[in-house]
């Protein structure tokens, strides 16, 4: 199922747009075991702690970025979402631009009620704009779009996330 959009879009984004769309799954790198740190993402968001957030994501990032082999990614974290009339702004990718690094930037608290954000939700916005850069960086894609197979291989990202932070959570609690 191809978006709305992709109609508008010029034959040779058309041909991006497919090629994006038929990458479904993204797993963790071998042997990379990234539970402990997603734990301590949630930790820190609980806590309401915006530095040991950022700290934990940007562990996080570097590690899935070595990983992969692609360039590291610089990783932001503010306090409230801005917001316009349209809605929140949850993340956002920024390809790199000269000297300037790619970054990621991700808002811990809602716009309106100023709330610290769900974990799953947070986790899901952060690996989200990752996948932006993966997008230029480990698929070589000249654009990134929101396509299919972009969210499901958010989804697979973070699925492997979660069932690494379970196991870790799972090894406490039998250890």
């Amino acid at each position: 199922m191809r978006f709305a959009y992709y109609d508008r879009l010029s034959a040779a984004r058309k041909k991006i747009y497919r090629r994006s769309d038929e990458i479904v799954t993204l797993g963790i790198p071998l042997r990379l075991e990234l539970g402990g740190t997603v734990l301590r993402i949630g930790s820190a968001l609980s806590a309401d702690d915006r530095a040991a957030v950022q700290r934990a994501c940007q562990s996080l990032i570097d590690a899935l970025a070595e990983g992969y082999h692609v360039p590291a990614v610089r990783v932001r974290i503010l306090a409230r979402r801005p917001a316009d009339s349209s809605g929140e702004l949850h993340g956002l990718y920024e390809p790199e631009e000269g000297r300037t690094a790619a970054r990621i930037t991700a808002w811990m608290r809602t716009a309106q009620k100023q709330q610290v954000v769900a974990f799953k939700t947070f986790l899901r916005t952060v690996i989200h704009e990752l996948c932006h850069h993966l997008d230029y960086e480990l698929f070589a894609l000249e654009e990134t779009f929101h396509t299919e197979g972009f969210y499901k291989r958010e989804s697979s990202l973070v699925a492997a996330l979660l069932a690494q932070r379970e196991a870790q959570i799972a090894a406490a609690r039998s250890g």
